[in-house]
């Protein structure tokens, strides 16, 4: 397989078409080798637009839905961020690329271990790994400029968008299968947000989030 061509045809045919222009997250994209970071049963299907199965119940999201993610959060060198759901460590290892440095956290410590192996591979020194879910993770000092979540929430919870610093932004996903919605949410003073719906997907539910309540007849 031609890893280069199919990273190419991935990024004109999903990602741009997907109203992915920044520059800094195409070049992103074209620089960290997301073949490297899937299960080798399905590397072939390293560049389709598709969610590719880690184990454990868990998925890498979609190229496209990475994409647009590292759009919004629009990450800057400085930023310190967070990331709920390593899973295979690509998504870990954009963000390490981005920003200042990265907090990434896994409930599956066999994942969580593969991840760090990969991240490693790339060079990468910027990224601290913790074993957890992130809905008990304490707030940190200062908060976070940029909060990742990869896995998706039945019931919006404003667990995240309390960690976040002043102009901090965090990306979530909300819903229940088959219809989900993206979300952009920013701090934009010390007790306001703004929260943006993006588009509609489906991702796994992240393990421990809350679920609605179920009406019994």
């Amino acid at each position: 397989m031609n890893f280069e061509q199919a990273r190419s045809n991935m990024i004109e045919q999903q990602i741009r078409t997907w109203e992915v222009l920044d520059q800094r997250v195409l070049d992103l994209l074209g620089s960290v080798p997301r073949e490297d970071f899937v299960p080798p049963r399905y590397r072939s299907l390293a560049f389709s637009d598709t969610n590719i199965p880690l184990g454990f119940g868990e998925v890498m999201m979609a190229p496209k839905v990475e994409a647009r993610m590292l759009q919004v959060l629009a990450v800057e060198p400085g930023d310190r961020i967070l990331e709920i759901g390593t899973g295979s460590g690509y998504v870990t290892a954009l963000l390490a690329r981005s920003g200042r440095e990265v907090t990434t956290v896994e409930i599956h410590p066999e994942l969580s271990a593969g991840a760090k192996v990969r991240v490693s591979r790339q060079g990468l020194d910027n990224v601290r790994f913790e074993v957890g879910t992130g809905l008990e993770r304490p707030a940190a000092e200062g908060g976070y400029d940029v909060i990742a979540v990869t896995g998706s929430l039945p019931l919006y919870t404003d667990h995240f968008e309390k960690r976040l610093a002043v102009c901090g932004r965090v990306f979530l996903i909300v819903g229940q299968a088959p219809v989900m919605e993206a979300m952009l949410v920013t701090r934009v003073g010390a007790r306001e947000v703004a929260r943006e719906g993006l588009f509609e997907t489906d991702l796994p539910p992240l393990r421990g989030a809350p679920t609605p309540k179920r009406f019994v007849f």
